[in-house]
């Protein structure tokens, strides 16, 4: 197989601040939504409050890091580490913090990619104003980013703003929507899906004020989708699946407005958010300097009509929601599953890449690709993970393939690089290639242990791509 990585190619990988970070309320920081998901299950699977232990291992784990020969590492920055608050007074040992995680990140000669908001919004807005219902929301987030702009940006040349806002936003938990009516549930997520769209961009304008030639980009959750037959009503429905669950988002944040389909959609089912004027301007400037891309699997759809009992719009089910009048998710038999019920499929990613660069003309990076599943300790103290390497193996070389195909890809970031808190199944799920040594209830010592899939990723960057 011929190696299309270029020689400057970013071998990198990923966390999240309440996967790995614990000390949840520890020098100053402030409760987030995360923390608030979490401890509602705090009896069922570990929480946020030790997670992977970062926050007191970052020296360890950046060394670990530096063996494994990392060109770069995305993290993300807690808002409520920095204003615990959201929007009140800067916590300055939360600064202290990430400015000793970046500082020994540079020592180490790895890249610090930092994300600014990764599912944690801090929960003293959600009871001041209910989060992202609220304009004031998105001009706190631009304060927060400034603020991190200010204190990091000497350093950080890499920055994303939201991680996956359009999976976020099918998520009520996520988007703190406890409480509110299931007759108001879609028009209070419109609103809030576009004041982050406006809190993106202001972001990303400030970044372009403050830190001229740095670059700023968001993560997307990508979404490829097969038709369930040769229909063309089919193949229609597998179009909308993609434009309404990913397409959607990067057309809003390349070209500042939501496309026809979308418009159409929110204006018939009532649900189109307040805008103001002045907005345009703001959405319009903030095209991304790249896209960041998680992939984890592809989906099938077949055409769903609307009827009597189900009006156009309707939706059914949360991340992989059916919607009538458009498209409803299929299995696809020609699969494999995971443990999880993932369907792995590495052309997927191939095929994805192509069509992102077609439409959008701008480079990408593999933000997140990984394979989560309950790994065992064996009696000698090793995690033997083939069927993990065997999955990044496979995901790499679609990626080198998509290279060829002209595809403008700058890195890879496996997910994780570590074990990290899973929202829904706590540390019983696994990404990581290195191995934290806790169960949900017992912390044991939380050894960190490299696993088969390090030593096997480790010569992938030496050899800067498979053999």
């Amino acid at each position: 197989m011929t190696n299309y990585f270029s020689k400057d190619f970013w071998w990198g990988a990923s966390s999240s601040a309440f996967q790995v970070e614990g000390a949840w309320d520890e020098d100053g920081k402030g409760k987030t939504v995360a923390d608030y998901n979490a401890f509602q299950k705090s009896d069922v699977q570990a929480d946020t409050r030790v997670a992977s232990d970062f926050y007191h291992n970052y020296k360890e784990d950046i060394l670990l890091m530096k063996e494994l020969g990392l060109k770069a590492y995305r993290f993300s920055i807690s808002w409520a580490r920095i204003i615990p608050d959201g929007d009140g007074e800067v916590n300055q040992k939360g600064i202290d913090f990430y400015n000793n995680v970046i500082d020994f990140l540079i020592e180490n000669d790895i890249i610090p990619f930092v994300t600014l908001y990764h599912f944690d919004l801090p929960f003293a807005l959600v009871e001041k104003y209910n989060g992202w219902e609220s304009r004031d929301c998105a001009f706190a987030f631009e304060r927060f980013a400034r603020t991190c702009f200010e204190a990091f940006g000497d350093r950080v040349k890499h920055w994303q703003v939201h991680n996956e806002q359009n999976l976020m936003i099918r998520v009520n938990i996520r988007m703190n929507m406890y409480d509110v009516p299931s007759e108001q549930a879609e028009k209070v997520r419109a609103q809030m899906d576009y004041h982050m769209f406006l809190a993106h961009a202001l972001a990303t304008n400030a970044c372009r004020e403050m830190l001229p030639g740095v670059q700023i980009g968001p993560a997307v959750s990508s979404t490829m989708t097969y038709p369930s037959s040769n229909r063309p009503e089919d193949v229609w429905a597998a179009r909308m699946n993609d434009n309404f669950k990913t397409n959607y988002a990067l057309e809003m944040y390349c070209f500042g407005e939501y496309p026809g389909y979308y418009k159409e959609y929110l204006n018939k089912c009532d649900i189109y958010p307040e805008t103001k004027p002045e907005d345009e301007e703001i959405l319009k400037a903030s095209k991304p300097d790249y896209i960041a891309v998680n992939y984890y699997r592809t989906l099938v759809a077949s055409y769903l009509p609307a009827d009597e009992a189900h009006p156009f719009g309707t939706k059914k089910n949360d991340i992989d929601f059916d919607l009538y009048g458009y498209f409803k998710i299929e299995k696809n038999p020609n699969l494999e599953v995971t443990d999880y019920g993932i369907q792995v499929d590495p052309t997927g990613l191939r095929l994805l890449l192509n069509d992102y660069y077609e439409k959008y003309r701008l480079p990408m990076i593999i933000t997140e690709n990984g394979l989560g599943t309950g790994d065992q300790l064996t009696e000698d103290g090793k995690i033997h993970d083939d069927y993990r390497i065997e999955y990044l193996e496979n995901h790499i070389a679609a990626c080198n393939d998509a290279i060829s195909d002209g595809v403008e890809l700058f890195g890879y970031c496996p997910w994780s690089v570590m074990d990290l808190l899973s929202s829904r199944q706590g540390f019983m799920k696994r990404y990581g290639l290195v191995y934290i040594d806790r169960e949900d209830f017992d912390l044991k010592e939380l050894r960190r242990i490299k696993k088969d899939s390090f030593y096997w990723y480790q010569d992938v960057i030496k050899n800067n791509g498979l053999n």
